[in-house]
């Protein structure tokens, strides 16, 4: 009976927290990240923890939380701007539509007949009845952010407060997890020390790359006069949480845009950028920081990103991989076990 209650609470326990799941992981993360800066402070403010803790937390509102809140309302002035070009006619995307379709070469139209696009008439009405979903979009996910500004707030609001705690007596709550582990003793700390370096590393290094490909991608936007550089620039950094193919989901239609609108040494000078400089900051930064600390392969990191996203949300970029690592973690100390003997 003590078993089933146990799991029973458990489950009940899981269910009341389910709504600041987002919350707790990010109280995790930021625990294990600024846990040596912790370690640092306490004996220079003479072991008061909480003391150093408070500064921890700070330190992640200056550091974290301000210039995130900075970029989201730049990004949502950038949206704006660019809606309402759009609504006005000061930027009619109708005749970009029309100089690519013209510019398009015989066997291109052709592919285009055969998927239900015959003409650019009917491309145009297509586009445009997309338009108007996405306007429709618009103005729902805007009304939503007023509506969920209070569930942000709380949100973040439970993630610091955690944090604090996590942060002061981690090292405690490290051990009582570590005792309550269901394996044998000898690969408990093993475990959880590869769950810290694999959420470590998946944190890390996809912040990084995150920040330096948007930040590469808005300077040649910026310089190339792309409108909405900075919107597009937030898009790539987003998506370079895709190993490999994220970025260039961006700068690739860019290129072949300045292509086929006779804008050549533009379009190529953007895809040598984003192969040599964009794609080489992923393509050696990620193995680096990601998939050598994680254990794991830039297939595997990739499949798992995707699966966790899709499955997860925004979160699923670091469950994804944290999961199939345990996994790995956990099979390779099965097959390394040593048997035991029969009672």
């Amino acid at each position: 009976m003590p078993p089933l209650l146990l799991a029973l609470s458990a489950l009940a326990l899981c269910w009341i927290l389910l709504p600041f799941y987002g919350a707790i992981m990010w109280a995790l993360i930021i625990a294990m990240l600024f846990v040596p800066v912790y370690r640092l402070l306490l004996p220079r403010v003479k072991q008061r923890r909480n003391v150093a803790a408070g500064l921890v937390m700070l330190l992640v509102l200056v550091a974290v939380v301000l210039p995130f809140a900075l970029v989201t309302a730049s990004l949502g002035r950038e949206a704006s701007v660019v809606y309402q070009r759009i609504e006005s006619g000061d930027w009619n995307p109708a005749l970009y539509l029309r100089g690519l379709f013209d510019a398009l070469p015989t066997w291109a139209t052709a592919l285009l007949e055969r998927v239900g696009v015959a003409g650019f008439d009917n491309l145009q009405r297509q586009v445009t009845a997309a338009l108007a979903r996405g306007s429709q979009l618009i103005a729902t996910q805007a009304f939503g952010i007023g509506i969920d500004t209070f569930g942000f707030v709380a949100s973040l609001g439970v993630a610091l407060y955690l944090a604090f705690f996590l942060v002061r007596d981690g090292d405690k709550l490290a051990r009582i997890v570590e005792m309550s582990l269901p394996v044998p003793p000898q690969f408990k700390r093993e475990l959880v020390a590869k769950f810290m370096a694999v959420v470590r590393a998946t944190v890390k290094g996809s912040l990084l790359i995150v920040c330096i490909q948007g930040l590469l991608g808005g300077i040649a936007f910026w310089f190339l006069d792309v409108r909405g550089a900075l919107l597009w620039a937030v898009v790539m950094a987003f998506l370079s949480l895709l190993p490999t193919i994220g970025a260039a989901l961006v700068w690739l239609p860019v290129a072949a845009y300045f292509l086929i609108t006779g804008h050549p040494w533009q379009g190529l000078a953007l895809v040598a950028y984003g192969i040599f400089v964009i794609g080489l900051a992923d393509n050696l930064l990620r193995p680096m920081l990601v998939g050598k600390d994680a254990g794991m392969p830039d297939y595997v990191v990739m499949i798992t990103t995707l699966g966790g996203m899709a499955v997860f949300g925004i979160n699923g970029f670091i469950i994804g991989p944290t999961i199939a690592a345990m996994f790995i973690a956990v099979w390779h100390l099965s097959i390394t076990a040593p048997p035991q003997a029969p009672v």
